[in-house]
């Protein structure tokens, strides 16, 4: 696919996930999708049904998501975004936090999506209930 084929598919991943619209965004991935937290121990999810089951856990708490892309660069199959998240929660407390995120092509379609991130700037934003909340899943609910 075109460089800007993936650029197109990895912004509409991400307006997707914006949005909650998981039918969308599962169309973004491809059948063997690996997305992981890297700098968590957790081992990530394979397979779009399992990646949208393990966003949806956090993302289902949320009544807001902002996005907001300050560079993305794509190259051949890699698109690569520097962006900033801002979360909303259900009971209004709010999160923000600047990632990077490197995204793997092929068919045009996300195959690998790695996320890096400074877990205690971001994790430490969230309200307990929400730790809570996340403690109870492991990856056996977003495996097959």
């Amino acid at each position: 696919m075109s460089i800007e084929q993936n650029r197109k598919t990895v912004e509409t991943l991400w307006n997707a996930l914006t949005a909650s619209d998981w039918e969308t965004l599962k169309s973004c991935l491809s059948e063997d999708i690996h997305y992981e937290d890297v700098p968590t121990e957790d081992p990530g999810a394979r397979g779009p049904e399992n990646v949208v089951k393990r966003l949806a856990i956090a993302f289902d708490q949320l009544i807001g998501h902002e996005h907001e892309i300050h560079h993305m660069v794509c190259e051949g199959d890699v698109v690569f975004l520097d962006h900033t998240e801002g979360w909303t929660f259900k009971t209004g407390e709010k999160a923000s936090h600047q990632f990077a995120t490197l995204h793997i092509m092929k068919d045009g379609k996300v195959c690998r999506w790695s996320d890096y991130w400074d877990v205690g700037g971001f994790v430490g934003q969230f309200p307990q209930w929400f730790l809570e909340h996340m403690a109870k899943h492991t990856a056996e609910h977003f495996a097959d």
